[in-house]
Formats: C-alpha cells, sequence, structure tokens
C-alpha cells in the first residue's frame, strides 16, 4: 500500500523519512561517496530554479532509469508534468505538494511504451486495461490500419477532447493510404495514384504520426510492389520517422523472405517488425537463425528492430486461412458457388497445418470463446465448412501456432522490445497481461530476462525505436510518466478463458505527472496525443 502525505503550504517544514534498508536481491547498494554526491547536487539544483512549490515527490526509492542499472535511494522531484530533480531532496527547505511514500522493496520505473497496440480512442479513451499493466503510452495506427480522415488533425482534434488514459502515438497505415487515395487492390498504380498516396503521407508526417505501418499480409497492402514501398520509405526518411510492419508472410517457410522484404527498405529509413513470430517454426536453433537476420542488416548500418508479445497464440480475423482467391476484390458468393469444394480442401489443410481446428478459438461473432473443433462438433458438420459458411470477414480468432522455445529465444535478443498487440476489447489475454506477464513469468519465474533487461525492452529501447527523447527514462527534463511496482507482486491475470482481467502489481501509475492509478483505483486522466519531432 502506497502512503501520501499532502502538503500546500509554501516553505512547509516536512520532517526528513526514516526508510529501512532491507533490500531485495534485485537491488543494488550504493557508497557513501555516491551520497554525498547527490545530496550537494539538490543544493546546485536549486541555485538554479525557479520553482517555489513542487507538485509530487517520491521519496527514497529504487529507480530504473532506463540504462539498465537500478539505482537505490533516490529521491525524484516533479513539477508541471516534468522530472525537476533527481538524487537527494532536502525537503525541509522546500515546498512540495504530495510525497510518496513507497515500500522498500518497490522500483520507480519510467512508464511503459506499448510499441504496437489498438483501441478506439473516441470510444474506449481511457484504455484501462494498458493502465494497469503500467503502459503509459500506446501506439495506434498498426497492420497498416489507421484512422479513415484524409486530414487526421481532424481525428487528432476529437481524439484530444477526451479524457485519455494513457498517451498515444500515431501512425498512418499503408493500406489506409492505399483506400483514401483510392488505389485499393491495383497492383500497378499510375502516377496520379501515387502522387495522391505521396500528399496523404507527407499530410500525416507533417501532422506528428510517428512513421507509417504497413499489413502486407492483409488487403489492400498485400498488392504494394517494391516500387510502391521504396516510394514511401523515402518519404518516411525524409520526415525522420520509421516503418512498422505486418510483414508479408509470418509462415517458417516464407518468413526469411519477408523479413528480407521490409530489411531491404532499411536502407531508406528504420524499419522494424511488428509482433514477431515463426508459424510452424520450433526450437532455439530456429529462433537464432531468425535473429542473425536481424543483427546481420545492423551490421550493415541499417537500423533494424523488432517486436514481440509473451503468449504463444496469435490474433486476427479468420480471414488468415482463407486463400487470396476468395478475399476482396474477388466476390466471395461467386467463389463458393463455383469453387466450394476447392475452397473446403484448401481450408481443411490450412487448419490442419496449424495444429487443427483445436487451436482455432473465436474471438468475436456468434461462437466467440469456442473453438473450431468444439463448434464442429456441437452443429455435426466439418470445421471447413464452419469457415465456409463465415466467410473470410466473418468472425476474427486465436491461433495457437507458435513454439515456446523459439519465441523465448526470440524475447532475449537486445534487438527486440515489447509490443501487446492487444486492444481493450479483443478477445486474447495480451491486451490485459503482456507487460505484466513479461516481468511475472520471464523475470520471475523463468529468469529467461534480468530485470533490467526486461525494463529496458518495455521503456527505454520503445523510446529509442520511437524517437521520442522525453519519455522511457527518468532523467531530468524528461516528462514524467512513471510507474512504480514490486516486481514480486506483479501479475498478469488475464487468460484465453477470461482475456478481460486486469493485471495486478502496478501501485502507482503516473502519467504526465499526474497520478492515474494508485492502489488498484483510478484517478486523474491526464493522457496526451504525443507527435513525433524532426529533432
Amino acid at each position: 500500500m502506497i502512503k501520501i502525505s499532502i502538503k500546500t503550504q509554501n516553505r512547509v517544514l516536512i520532517s526528513r523519512l526514516i526508510w529501512s534498508t532491507v533490500i531485495s536481491s534485485l537491488i543494488l547498494g550504493c557508497s557513501n561517496h555516491e551520497d554525498l554526491k547527490v545530496q550537494n547536487s539538490f543544493q546546485r539544483y536549486l541555485d538554479t530554479s525557479t520553482v517555489d512549490t513542487f507538485d509530487l515527490l517520491i521519496a527514497q526509492t529504487t529507480i530504473f532509469d532506463g540504462s539498465e542499472t537500478l539505482k537505490p535511494k533516490r529521491d525524484v522531484l516533479i513539477h508541471d508534468g516534468t522530472i525537476e530533480f533527481i538524487g537527494s531532496v532536502d525537503s525541509l527547505i522546500i515546498s512540495i505538494k504530495k510525497t510518496i511514500v513507497a515500500d522498500s522493496l518497490d522500483i520507480l520505473t519510467p512508464g511503459f511504451i506499448d510499441l504496437h497496440a489498438h483501441g478506439n480512442p473516441l470510444k474506449n479513451p481511457e484504455f484501462v486495461n494498458f493502465l494497469y499493466m503500467g503502459v503509459t503510452t500506446i501506439c495506434l495506427g498498426q497492420d497498416g490500419t489507421s484512422p479513415n480522415y484524409d486530414d487526421l488533425t481532424e481525428w487528432i482534434t476529437r481524439v484530444e477532447e477526451k479524457q485519455l488514459g494513457p498517451n498515444i502515438a500515431l501512425f498512418v497505415g499503408h493500406g489506409t493510404l492505399r483506400l483514401l487515395s483510392n488505389i485499393l487492390y491495383k497492383k500497378n498504380p499510375d502516377q496520379a495514384d501515387f502522387d495522391q498516396m505521396d500528399s496523404l503521407l507527407v499530410h500525416a508526417m507533417d501532422v506528428g504520426c510517428f512513421g507509417m505501418s504497413t499489413g502486407l499480409e492483409y488487403s489492400p497492402g498485400k498488392f504494394a510492389d517494391s516500387t510502391e514501398l521504396d516510394r514511401l520509405a523515402n518519404i518516411i526518411n525524409l520526415k525522420k520517422g520509421i516503418i512498422m510492419s505486418h510483414i508479408r508472410n509470418e509462415d517458417d517457410l516464407e518468413l526469411e523472405n519477408s523479413l528480407k522484404e521490409l530489411i531491404r527498405l532499411g536502407s531508406k529509413c528504420p524499419v522494424h517488425v511488428s509482433h514477431l513470430k515463426s508459424v510452424y517454426g520450433k526450437g532455439n536453433k530456429r529462433g537464432a537463425e531468425i535473429l542473425d537476420i536481424l543483427e546481420e542488416a545492423n551490421q550493415k548500418g541499417f537500423e533494424v528492430t523488432a517486436d514481440l508479445y509473451p503468449y504463444l497464440a496469435s490474433y486476427t480475423g479468420i480471414g488468415i486461412l482463407f486463400p487470396d482467391w476468395a478475399k476482396p476484390p474477388n466476390i466471395y458468393a461467386d467463389v463458393v458457388r463455383i469453387n466450394r469444394t476447392k475452397l473446403k480442401n484448401y481450408l481443411t489443410t490450412k487448419v490442419e497445418s496449424r495444429n487443427g481446428p483445436e487451436a482455432t478459438l473465436f474471438g468475436s461473432g456468434k461462437y466467440k470463446g469456442k473453438t473450431l473443433a468444439e463448434v464442429a462438433t456441437e452443429e455435426n458438420i466439418d470445421f471447413a465448412d464452419i469457415l465456409i459458411n463465415l466467410g473470410p470477414s466473418g468472425a476474427s480468432a486465436a491461433y495457437f501456432i507458435m513454439d515456446d522455445s523459439l519465441q523465448s529465444t526470440l524475447i532475449k535478443n537486445p534487438l527486440v522490445a515489447i509490443g501487446s498487440d492487444g486492444s481493450p476489447t479483443m478477445y486474447h489475454p495480451r491486451g490485459y497481461g503482456t507487460h505484466a506477464k513479461v516481468i511475472e513469468e520471464y523475470v520471475v519465474k523463468r529468469k529467461t530476462l534480468a530485470l533490467e533487461a526486461a525494463l529496458t525492452k518495455m521503456t527505454s529501447l520503445p523510446a529509442r525505436i520511437l524517437g521520442i527523447k522525453d519519455r522511457g527514462q527518468i532523467i531530468q527534463g524528461a516528462k514524467a510518466d512513471l510507474i512504480l511496482f514490486n516486481p514480486l507482486k506483479v501479475k498478469a491475470n488475464a487468460t484465453f478463458e477470461d482475456p478481460y482481467q486486469l493485471a495486478d502489481g502496478f501501485n502507482l501509475v503516473i502519467v504526465n505527472g499526474q497520478i492515474t492509478l494508485m492502489d488498484g483505483n483510478m484517478e486523474e486522466l491526464n493522457g496526451k496525443i504525443i507527435r513525433r519531432t524532426s529533432q
């Protein structure tokens, strides 16, 4: 339980806090010489500061500042949404509105940055699922799909009128650009088409998008060729953005070619692999081979990174199971009428290759919460006929198609950050548990990751990938997005059976200097739209 004291008078004399010296094996000690240095630095800070009263003091806690180390016995002063000072604060000589007194085993870290998230802030602006797992910034506009606005300024203005839980960083979707420029399913856009798409992309970047996302496995993004992608990558480079890509094919046999297609764009601008995985791939060795591709690209001077979530089931529309010839721009009713037997044979083979109908769990529609195998038994028809009757846009589902040893190899690599690929409404636990599970499962239980490495993947590494310099770190002058928690008490409660259970353990969540979550209770919502800068 966090203790909080509130003082509003100027120059109030506050007794110095007396702390126990109980430190877990996660927390490192520091020397008396270091203590003296940080105490002297506070007086030097006051000599130049114009602040009379500080909003918040988080006192004598261990901090992870984003530099891959834990630093004990630090005070953090916050004012007007900004971290003003880190060190040893003499609270006898300053005024502080609120003082946070945490348990001795708690750690203060930057708020987590979720590199790949979904949701509609116009409908669910609170995004409480993310706040409860320590996420203070989410990246929307993923997989090639972003708000369907010619002028994103209009969407941004509407969102800014809402009370947001976390901050929102926006990407413009390549598929949406094709839609808005009326290219849609064209394989060979003409010059006028390209000019329109270029103009939309430039505008999106100019109003603050961090880059462009692609969904090359989905329509209409799958119709883009190298000429189109090169053209857009050149614009992203000029605007100092990044391309985040749901690559063309995540099946193990096609994975390398798909990664290399994206990496080739890395010669023009930074590129990032969304939800890195191998469908059908197995084993530590295969995981290492995949990582070698990313590492080789970086050794050549390309900026190539990735993210993943700590679950072995993906989630997307059931269209992923259907052949291209059964999806737009083809007319599905005609496909079924003319080629039903061919389609049924295709779906049967596809599902069986993806670990069978038991490995497909519906997350929307009338079969939500049931596996494809269960539905087939209940309906007393073949599972392929269930899919045919639904059609490629008839539902979404989770697919248990990933290998634990392979994914556990990927998560350890320093080029790989964490992205939930989740939302407030998705029927998958990743939207409510990802960041908590990384700590609970990979740090505490398995000890696959050191605590500092895991925190880096959720704070400073995502900030660096996005080019955000004032978040993801606890440094003087940074925005005060902060979380306080005991790693041993963090728990991801969401399951595939009940995916909407909030995470536990993040006792304090601060967004832009305001307490948003404390001891499990929502307080003030203070998220913002954050924009890319060209610096």
